[in-house]
């Protein structure tokens, strides 16, 4: 498992939902942000995720001011729990970017609450 699953050297990290076709390259992805999801791909510093039918393999653009960076990653046993509405773009926050990583659904449904302790027994 990955040691550092901090996404807080991004100033923003979406994530494409529904199906994408990984073998688009580069100018494909920058083509779907820009064209289909009316974003600028070209904003230093924002991380765009997309996902295959297959869930086991996720694709990164990132514009680095001179050009782009294209990351991939592949799952050797087990799959992302990718949002499947298609033609929609979500902004991620850092943990919902470290429960992605670590395989989980970005919208947990149940979670441990802080409470305030009202006396000691």
């Amino acid at each position: 498992m990955l040691k550092d699953l901090d996404a807080s050297g991004f100033k923003a990290v979406y994530i494409v939902c529904g199906y994408t076709d990984l073998r688009r390259g580069i100018d494909g992805l920058a083509g779907i942000v820009q064209n289909e999801l009316r974003l600028n791909p070209f904003d230093s510093g924002e991380l765009f995720l997309f996902c295959g039918r297959r869930a086991d393999r996720i694709k990164g653009l990132l514009w680095e001011g001179d050009g782009f960076l294209l990351l991939y990653k592949r799952l050797e046993d087990g799959k992302y729990k990718w949002p499947r509405n298609s033609q929609e773009v979500l902004a991620m926050s850092p943990q919902q970017y470290r429960w992605l990583m670590e395989g989980l659904s970005i919208h947990q449904r149940q979670y441990v609450k802080e409470v305030q302790a009202r006396r000691t027994v």
